[in-house]
Order: structure tokens, then sequence, then C-alpha cells
């Protein structure tokens, strides 16, 4: 029994790990006040983006193909078509006033479809799967720890055995948690989500904290879509296989309340929903069911925080609502 449920957890923190990217970096997005619902789009050019890479380089490379090079391109890959994407975004919302739903599901499309025809478009050239060899498969999959550190009883598996993309997130996240409620940046970005109008009174440029944290949040959003891609898809493009994580993501950001350390226990909850059928099939109920289940807890949530009425449980004040300066 112990066995299955340790590796139910490190199931669930595995599968959560996709999701504590795209949502952290979300989070970074709305506490700036813009509301990119593109997260889905993200995802996929970074999950097709942060694969073809590391395949270009390892055809090239050959048998000296370094691991820790491939981890680098796929990351380099992703995080910056994810900004290029989020640059987008921002343009036409920051800088155009576009409506923020409006774009950030036109993105979500734009997204979905570049990197479909990008990772279909490989597909049809190296003639099948496009994928990498199985030594740089190990480095993106492979827990870093040595197995000594995961021969510990219990603790051992559950804390060192992961890749390196886990404990990653876990940093990314203790960043930005840090960031946000220590430094004066971090304060002054959640001053331009809350009243755009007063931060700019106080002399805050409104414009480049929102542009940086939609990019930079866009960015590491994506980040998300190749760990999905290069871990749990095992390397190996599937144009459906993305389908719904960032949907996910951005439900787990209101389920968390908008705060970054909620993604930590966050994340490994939605990941162990998402995998229940696998792990706890019921054979009455259909496998759509389950996959509802983390948006029923999301709108559960929803009404909690409603009932509460906490301002500190609120979604940023300014979030989805365009800057206006001359109406200040």
């Amino acid at each position: 029994m112990s066995v299955s449920i340790i590796g139910l957890i490190k199931a669930a923190i595995l599968n959560g790990t996709p999701l504590l990217f795209g949502t952290s970096g979300e989070i970074l997005t709305e506490k700036s006040g813009n509301l990119n619902l593109g997260v889905e789009g993200l995802m996929f050019m970074g999950g097709a983006f942060g694969l073809i890479g590391p395949v270009i380089y390892g055809n090239i490379a050959g048998e000296s193909a370094s691991g820790a090079v491939a981890i680098l391109i796929a990351l380099l890959c992703s995080f910056g078509v994810g900004c290029i994407g989020s640059l987008i975004f921002s343009f036409l919302t920051i800088t155009l006033r576009a409506n923020q739903n409006v774009t950030g599901l036109a993105l979500t499309i734009f997204g979905t479809g570049v990197g479909q025809f990008a990772g279909e478009l490989m597909r049809v050239k190296v003639g099948g799967n496009v994928t990498i060899s199985n030594a740089l498969k190990a480095a993106f999959a492979d827990p870093i720890f040595p197995e000594a550190l995961r021969k510990i009883p219990v603790v051992g598996e559950i804390v060192f055995g992961y890749n390196l993309f886990v404990y990653m997130g876990i940093v990314i996240v203790l960043v930005m948690a840090y960031f946000m409620k220590k430094t004066r940046p971090g304060l002054f970005l959640s001053a331009v989500g809350e009243s755009p109008a007063t931060a700019d009174a106080a002399g805050v440029n409104v414009t480049k904290y929102r542009y940086l944290a939609t990019v930079i949040g866009g960015g590491i959003s994506a980040v998300g879509g190749m760990v999905y891609t290069m871990t749990i898809a095992g390397s190996v493009w599937n144009h459906q296989g993305l389908s719904g994580e960032g949907w996910v993501a951005v439900a787990l950001v209101i389920f968390c309340l908008w705060r970054p350390m909620n993604t930590l226990w966050g994340s490994a909850l939605f990941g162990a929903l998402l995998i229940l059928y696998l792990r706890l099939p019921i054979p009455f109920i259909p496998t759509q069911i389950y996959k509802v289940v983390p948006y029923i807890a999301t709108a559960l949530v929803l009404i909690f925080v409603s009932l509460r009425q906490r301002r500190e449980d609120q979604p940023p004040a300014g979030l989805g609502l365009n800057y206006f300066r001359e109406d200040r």
C-alpha cells in the first residue's frame, strides 16, 4: 500500500510540473493586471519548439551530443518562443489597448496552430516520429540525485526522485514569491496590478512593468509545455498531447488565489486529478468526468472565496482592464 501511495505522489508531482511552470508564469502576468488567456497556445509553442531544438542539435552532434546542452537549447527555444508570443500579446493589449480576453483567445488559436504546424512539419521532414536519442531522453527525464539518496526509506523517492525540471520549477516559485513580497520592484508590480493610475501617479512606469511581467511570465509558461513534451510525453511529438494543459493552468491560477507559493501544492493536486482515471478507475464513470474535476474544484474555490469576501483572496483589482493614462 505504501508503495502505491508513494507512486501516486511521485506521479502527481511529475504530472503537475508542467502546470507549475504554466501557472507561475500566468500569476506573474496577472499580477501586473494583464489577463493572458493564451497560455494554451504558449504551452503548445513551447512544447513544439522545445523539442525541435534538441532534435536539430542531436542530428548535428550525433553520438557526441551532450544532455546538458540539449536541455539548455530546449529551455532557450521554449522560453524564447513564449516571450515572442507574449510580446505580440503585450503590444496589442498594452500599446494598442486591444481587449485582453479576445486577444488572449486569439493567442491560444495562433499558438496552437504554430505549434502544431512546426511539430507536424518536422514529423513530415524526418519521415516518422519527431524524437531524440535515448541518451538525451534520459538527460531530460531521469532523476538528478544519486541513487543512494533515492533509497532512503519513504522520503528518498518522494524528495529526491525527480528530474531537473521539478526542482527548477520549485526554485522559480520561491524566487517569484520573494520577489513579489520582499523587493521594491515586486511591490511596484503588485501596485500596477491593483491600481495602475495610483502607481503611475507615484512615478511607476506602468507600461514597462506590464510588458516585462507579461513577456517573462509567458516565457515561463511556455517552458511548461516543453517540460510536458520532454518528460511526460517521452520526448516524442504528439499534436494532441498538450491539449487542455494551458486551460488547466489558467484554472489553477484562480485555485491558488494568485499566490505563487500555493502553486507548489496546487500543481501536485491538479496533477493527481489529471491522472486519477489511470490510478483509480471506476468502470461506470467515463474518463471525461475525471478530466473536468480540476475545473469543478476551481469553481468551488471561487464560490468559497466569494462567500468569504476577503480582499487578499481576490484577483488584482486592475486585472483585465487596459490602462488609459489620459483618463487618470
